[in-house]
């Protein structure tokens, strides 16, 4: 879901501020422990690809994910003064919470996929999820954490997302906003300020 909220707030962005005003704003941005990011990415597409292949990884998976969310958290702390990186902070603290609680698994709503999929969520048990997830049953902690809003049409992607992710991306997208329009307003700034001395 953090993808989408990065590409809906480039789109958003760059339509208000231009496309010009929108890559230089973009080739400015300089994040403090911005190389964690593909670190962890890389980190995630490997936990995913040997979760079937290594039993070690399978067996301990949920925890190497929080070992990740854990990395994250301290590079979204390192840039806590950028505009929205709060929002972003809280978000991602949210859905580590609710994982950290639940042996490191995400727990999804069978209620929230039917939504989007009745024939699929009948069939689904914890394993066939994924590596990240498991079922939301009564046993869970702090449910109303978990991934339990559908997302469907109009939306162009069904998902199933949590209170986390809404307020992750609400999060993403305040500051895309702050960056691409930064270049702007830097160039109206001037403008207002000769017409002012004209007048």
């Amino acid at each position: 879901m953090v993808y989408d909220g990065i590409i809906i707030g480039l789109i958003v962005g760059w339509i208000r501020a231009g496309w010009r005003n929108g890559l230089i704003a973009i080739s400015q941005v300089r994040i403090r422990g911005g190389w964690i990011f593909p670190l962890l990415l890389l980190a995630q597409l490997g936990l995913y690809s040997l979760h079937d292949r290594i039993s070690f990884v399978e067996e301990y998976n949920g925890y190497m994910f929080m070992v990740v969310y854990v990395a994250g958290l301290y590079m979204l702390w390192l840039n806590r003064r950028e505009k929205g990186f709060w929002w972003i902070f809280a978000g991602v603290a949210l859905n580590f919470v609710v994982m950290i609680t639940n042996g490191g698994k995400m727990p999804v709503s069978l209620d929230a996929i039917a939504v989007i999929d009745p024939s699929a969520a009948g069939s689904l048990s914890d394993e066939m999820i994924s590596t990240k997830h498991e079922v939301l049953t009564s046993d869970t902690l702090l449910p109303f954490l978990g991934d339990i809003i559908p997302l469907t049409l109009p939306y162009p992607r069904n998902l199933v997302i949590s209170i986390g992710d809404v307020v992750m991306n609400f999060g993403i997208f305040i500051y895309l906003q702050h960056t691409l329009l930064a270049s702007k307003h830097k160039q109206e700034l001037p403008l207002s300020r000769q017409n002012n001395i004209s007048n």
